[in-house]
């Protein structure tokens, strides 16, 4: 039987993340609106009274600096910190920051957990993560072209990268690159960390994108001919495809609770508008349009929330979880745009005004079907990996 009650320490974990919620981070949005993010003078703030109470990096253990209350914790946080787009970097748990952490634990020697993943989990400095190549379909890695070739004691990389989320201002990138072209290919690649003041690693410009362009915009990069040492590789030779996976999985657990939140927070304000604004004799809450909107909404919300934390769930245990993870990568995105256009259809105009946070939100939300991986590969990963089990089960029957 499966359990999800939050332990008395994480219950205690969520009234802290609520209060700071509440206290600071709403405020702060109305101060400062829109998805540009807070001053930096505000952030360093709002971020020593988050980790004064506690609530820092949750997605790390604790001797890595973080809170080490696992992938359902994790995910029971990630719903209350989606509520804001300014939230998850009060608690130093924004992406790419958050999934290049993961990466630093799970694979950094002792000297890259000091000179890259500390500063990380400080907070002081940001980082990027430069896969997806726009000469290559970004949802199979197995095609990238950039090189990374070994010449003496370095790496020489070259390479053409872009929506590299956060790159302008990072201190450094994890980078994907093609180490054995030869190799089979999920053994083709590595990762290798480059410091941004290497030459020839180059932020070309912030590409524009629909909604908001995040801290560090979402950029075109170049790496030409650029030196590392070859301590800078990350794990092992040709392990790149693997820890890829293991970074995208919890951060794809972290990005669907995020948008829960955020269908929470629209949903909310969809009851509270249907219950106020009166049309034709009476208020829109009385409507049956409107009544199904919200019952459906209610339906697939907690659907959403019980599938991701089943995903978490397995994870926490070590079992696979590839199947319940892709799930509620499609099924999540498609709640959210659904959920915040019944929102903003409430709200009539004003929904599609600045005035609220729906539009902005609902901007934002068309790139879920796409980052992470597009929702038609994960719905082939699902379906492959169901008729795979019913094959290998079909002798047995007959």
């Amino acid at each position: 039987m499966i359990d999800f009650s939050p332990s008395p320490e994480l219950e205690e974990i969520r009234r802290k993340t609520l209060a700071f919620m509440d206290e600071h981070v709403y405020p702060a949005e109305q101060r400062y609106p829109g998805h540009h993010g807070l001053p930096p003078e505000t952030e360093r703030e709002l971020q020593q009274k988050a980790r004064a109470l506690g609530l820092w990096a949750p997605h790390l253990p604790a001797e890595s600096g973080g809170m080490g209350i696992g992938v359902v914790g994790l995910a029971l946080i990630n719903e209350i910190l989606g509520r804001s787009p300014i939230a998850p970097r009060l608690l130093n748990c924004a992406a790419p920051d958050s999934g290049n952490m993961e990466l630093l634990h799970l694979a950094a020697s002792p000297e890259q957990r000091r000179k890259y993943l500390a500063p990380l989990v400080e907070g002081e400095c940001r980082s990027c993560f430069a896969m997806t190549e726009p000469e290559v379909a970004g949802s199979d890695p197995t095609l990238l072209q950039a090189r990374a070739e070994i010449e003496g004691d370095c790496w020489i990389l070259n390479g053409h990268k872009w929506f590299i989320s956060g790159a302008m201002g990072a201190r450094f990138a994890i980078a994907m690159m093609v180490t054995d072209p030869e190799a089979e290919p999920h053994r083709r690649a590595s990762m290798i960390l480059v410091d941004a003041d290497t030459p020839g690693y180059n932020v070309i410009r912030a590409v524009p994108v629909m909604g908001s362009h995040g801290q560090g915009g979402h950029c075109e990069m170049r790496f030409e001919n650029c030196r590392v040492p070859r301590s800078n590789l990350l794990g092992q030779r040709g392990e790149g495809f693997r820890l890829a996976q293991q970074r995208l999985g919890p951060g794809r657990i972290q990005h669907c609770m995020r948008w829960l939140g955020v269908a929470q927070r629209a949903f909310e304000m969809m009851c509270r508008r249907a219950l106020s604004r009166v049309a034709f004799g009476g208020p829109l809450a009385e409507k049956q349009s409107v009544q199904n909107w919200i019952a459906d909404s209610r339906a697939e919300m907690d659907a959403f929330r019980l599938m991701t934390l089943h995903a978490a769930w397995r994870m926490d245990r070590k079992l696979d979880a590839r199947v319940e993870i892709s799930l509620i990568k499609f099924f999540g995105a498609r709640v959210l745009h659904d959920v915040l256009d019944r929102a903003i259809q409430v709200h009539g105009a004003l929904g599609y005004s600045g005035d609220t946070p729906l539009e902005a939100f609902y901007r934002e939300a068309r790139a879920a079907r796409i980052y992470d991986g597009a929702d038609e590969v994960h719905r082939v990963v699902v379906a492959r990996r169901i008729l795979k089990q019913f094959q290998q089960e079909a002798p047995a029957k007959a």
